[in-house]
């Protein structure tokens, strides 16, 4: 692995992968290492094996970070579509499943051979089962000492991941070089993760575990509208994963259990045409007849709709509009897809990604403090900063 390389990419994932075959594509000399014996585990596993790679209504808006203007330069120079063109030159068939959300038609393991192709292609030497035991800056080079030997290079890109989902081999290795050569690391937590309830919260629903039904989660101002799924140890779903984003311990957590409704209008309609139903049984009618009767037995009082007056009424739909979810915390790293916080983005480069402390040490990728909303975002980011950075290895090694 001497050499002699012109960069050096830490972290076979989407970013590293990306980043990798752009030098390369430039006439750069690259050494993609990863420390797991193959490359792009979380790719393989993504969207249920099929991998949601992208997705179409990509905006910075759809992303957290301390800066939220960090992302725009890279987002805008590599669009969803440059990535789907990539992806129709493979004749990998896909197609949109819902909100933009992008996916193989057959396996992810078509995404992961076309990127190897693509490196491959460009020259690009992959290396697995590689662990980094030391990171040295000597002069204008980078010097690494592996398990397979030490290597050198003008230019070193960590492109680490966070800490989710630790059974595939995450770990906080890009934090601590970030901490190494001076940069701050943000705090982080779990992030796209199932919330968890305990005590009597836990009590009230864990019998319901299986039940799901459409909802819009609100939390610190973001909301989102899409499925709630009960679980044994609390509740997910994709609405429960967006807004665990936003949320932490303490936070007000509220959901629309009827979503798109005057539930107001609705209930008073209801109680002129039938009057002699029971507030359970026209709530079972719109939602899980089950969890609609766990809703009457603890928070709303079921009687016929004939003996609501309007002031009672009233209340019954601000509940259903605005129920309150009180979670105890988190699945945590174990099951999140991704990490919130890392590398502060004040000491690098917007549109290199590149430190602005030590010259030529870039950070791509979910390492940064960038993190996309559920459905493609997060790949979208991997690709666009990965591409930024490669751009930048192309332009300094010119």
């Amino acid at each position: 692995m001497q050499g002699p390389w012109d960069a050096i990419v830490i972290g076979a994932g989407a970013a590293g992968l990306m980043c990798a075959i752009t030098a390369g594509r430039h006439g750069r000399r690259v050494l993609l290492l990863d420390h797991a014996n193959k490359v792009g585990k979380k790719i393989l596993m993504s969207g249920g094996g099929r991998c949601n790679f992208t997705n179409t209504g990509t905006t910075p808006a759809n992303y957290l970070s301390a800066n939220p203007h960090y992302c725009k330069s890279a987002l805008a120079r590599y669009a969803p579509q440059d990535f789907i063109d990539l992806v129709d030159r493979h004749r990998i068939a896909w197609h949109e499943k819902e909100l933009g959300q992008l996916f193989c038609d057959d396996s992810s393991k078509q995404i992961v051979r076309m990127l190897l192709d693509e490196c491959e292609a460009a020259g690009v030497r992959v290396e697995t089962g590689c662990p980094i035991e030391e990171v040295r800056h000597h002069g204008d080079h980078f010097r690494l000492h592996t398990a397979q030997g030490p290597c050198a290079a003008p230019a070193l890109v960590v492109a680490t991941g966070g800490l989710s989902i630790p059974s595939m081999g995450a770990s906080g290795f890009g934090y601590t070089l970030a901490r190494q050569f001076g940069h701050e690391v943000l705090p982080t937590r779990a992030g796209l993760v199932p919330l968890t309830l305990s005590g009597k919260h836990h009590e009230r629903l864990q019998d319901l575990a299986g039940v799901a039904l459409p909802v819009e989660a609100r939390c610190n101002g973001a909301r989102f509208s899409n499925q709630l799924l009960v679980t044994h140890r609390g509740v997910s779903g994709p609405a429960i994963l967006q807004i665990s984003s936003y949320w932490q311990p303490g936070d007000d957590l509220r959901l629309d259990l009827l979503p798109g409704r005057d539930v107001l209008a609705w209930l008073q309609a209801q109680q002129r045409e039938r009057p002699a139903a029971e507030l359970k049984t026209v709530l079972g009618e719109v939602m899980p007849r089950r969890f609609a009767q766990r809703l009457c037995e603890i928070w709303l009082p079921s009687r016929p709709l004939r003996q609501y007056p309007d002031a009672e009424l009233r209340p019954v739909a601000a509940l259903l509009q605005a129920w309150p979810l009180i979670a105890s915390g988190s699945e945590g790293y174990r099951t999140a897809e991704v990490t919130l916080g890392g590398v502060d983005t004040d000491q690098l480069s917007s549109s290199t990604m590149m430190s602005r402390r030590v010259e030529g040490l870039y950070f791509i990728g979910e390492v940064v403090d960038v993190t996309g909303w559920l459905g493609g975002y997060n790949f979208q980011w991997a690709w666009a900063s990965g591409h930024a950075a490669g751009l930048a290895l192309a332009a300094r090694a010119a």
